[in-house]
């Protein structure tokens, strides 16, 4: 599984982030999910490994315009690259209402449907959506607006044959084995009857992410990271710079998010969504502040997101960036 992070900055861009968005796919997969579409995404995507003819579903979290104004361009860009799949759109109350309102005034018109999901739904306790390779839940969390996090279980994951049992049972490599991973019944050449279902593994575990939206209590997500291999969240603040902000904002700070994460046992987590006032060097604030206040609370592995790096999650659940 690969994470690309489109934009990692919050409420305006800057010089070097854009605006949330950030893009999950299973590794080599063409088909891709886009949580959060903040204005500049379809711009990002220009300099990604990822093409709008792809795209499989927009997860929007919540509707401040830092997540979701560039979903307008980027439904137009996709129409204007010759698009004709429907795509889904999931997202709180209200944003189908505005798509549909600007595409109306802005007479846009595109050649292929959209399908909208209600995510107050699937938080709800609506069965998971089931998208090619990943079911999708939600969890509501807390802001100045409804906002959700997402949950992208993969499916699909293939079986495996014992091997190691057939070459026991003297069972010749080859085709033989190809037909006894597709469960058929085979005949030896020694006259045994063998089953292909009796050499079938168990698929591995599934994996887990959950990338969640703008939010002040990242312990509303207990349930949603049991068993997850990466959590994905907003660290908009240092400790004390959100003790100077007060709680208007509703953000989350870097030292809450790493002490949820090590409390609830995630093996990876990514930071994101980082207030203009942190630069990535010089004077002043920097990332690595929010950083060095993330490690103090997290013995994980640990990243601090950066716009169009690429993470990959392999088999054994660890995170790297690529």
């Amino acid at each position: 599984m690969e994470l690309v992070f489109l934009g990692t900055s919050s409420g305006v861009p800057t010089r070097g982030r854009s605006l949330s968005a950030v893009a999950l796919r299973r590794h080599k997969a063409k088909t891709w999910l886009l949580v959060d579409c903040g204005e500049g995404t379809q711009h990002r995507l220009l300099r990604a490994p990822l093409s709008l003819h792809w795209l499989q579903a927009v997860c929007i979290t919540h509707l401040h315009g830092d997540h979701c104004y560039g979903l307008p361009g980027l439904l137009a860009s996709a129409g204007m690259g010759g698009r004709t799949a429907p795509l889904t759109i999931i997202g709180p109350a209200g944003l189908q209402a505005w798509v549909e309102h600007t595409a109306a005034v802005s007479q846009l018109q595109l050649n292929y449907a959209l399908r909208f999901v209600l995510v107050e739904e699937l938080a709800a306790g609506a069965a998971p959506l089931a998208l090619e390779q990943f079911e999708v839940s939600a969890t509501a969390l807390s802001h100045r607006l409804p906002s959700f996090g997402y949950a992208f279980t993969e499916t699909g994951l293939p079986s495996r044959l014992d091997t190691a049992r057939l070459r026991a049972d003297g069972v010749p490599a080859g085709p033989l084995w190809g037909r006894l991973h597709r469960g058929e019944v085979i005949t030896l050449d020694d006259g045994r009857i063998i089953k292909g279902r009796d050499y079938q593994l168990a698929p591995p575990t599934p994996r887990k992410v959950v990338i969640g939206g703008d939010n002040d209590t990242p312990a509303l997500l207990n349930e949603a990271v049991k068993g997850a291999s990466v959590l994905v969240h907003e660290a908009t603040y240092t400790h004390e710079v959100a003790a100077r902000v007060g709680p208007e904002p509703q953000h989350s700070s870097a030292a809450a998010v790493a002490a949820f994460a090590a409390k609830a046992g995630v093996p990876n987590l990514v930071l994101t969504h980082f207030s203009p006032r942190y630069r990535h060097g010089g004077p002043g604030l920097t990332v690595a502040d929010l950083e060095l206040e993330a490690r103090a609370h997290y013995a994980g592995r640990l990243f601090m997101a950066e716009d169009l790096a690429l993470y990959r999650l392999n088999g054994a659940g660890v995170l790297s960036r690529i």
